[in-house]
């Protein structure tokens, strides 16, 4: 059996919000749309910005680079960074701004019944990607923190 690569992180307690908000940010919208990586490469990359440890929480999986047991059939890879506060807005519009800039993330579509709103959230949409594959971005908040995730769908997402 296979771990999908969940990989929360402590908060550096030196960090503002504001900070660690935008550094969230920045790095799911730099890192999170990039295919080909690995779990340990996300979280490298991600910490490569300054060096330091993430001052949010990642979760980072992709079925197609190594298996992950008990994560959902019908995603075959989930991005997400977690972080304190309400910052769904600054999120949506970094979020917006990334899916329009070349290449231009996919075309929306309507919301696979795979994926829903939930309680917090801000945006969810479908996006219609190459070679038959779909994504959903989802900003949301729970728990007190914003979330921003991309889960890529695989090519058969509809027979699942």
């Amino acid at each position: 059996m296979i771990r999908a690569a969940l990989i929360p992180l402590a908060l550096a307690g030196a960090a503002s919000a504001n900070s660690v908000a935008e550094s969230a940010i920045a790095s799911f919208t730099t890192l999170c749309f990039t295919a080909g990586q690995t779990a340990e490469e996300v979280q490298m990359n991600m910490q490569a910005r300054d060096g330091a440890p993430l001052p949010y929480t990642l979760i980072f999986w992709d079925k197609t680079l190594a298996p992950a047991p008990g994560m959902p059939e019908e995603i075959e890879r989930r991005c997400e960074v977690a972080f304190d506060g309400d910052h769904t807005e600054a999120a949506i519009a970094a979020l917006r701004e990334k899916m329009s800039t070349p290449p231009v993330f996919g075309f929306a579509i309507d919301l696979p019944a795979t994926h829903e709103a939930e309680p917090g959230t801000a945006l969810i949409e479908g996006r219609e990607l190459l070679r038959g594959r779909v994504a959903v971005v989802h900003v949301g908040t729970r728990a007190g923190q914003t979330f921003m995730a991309v889960d890529r769908l695989p090519a058969d997402w509809e027979a699942l």
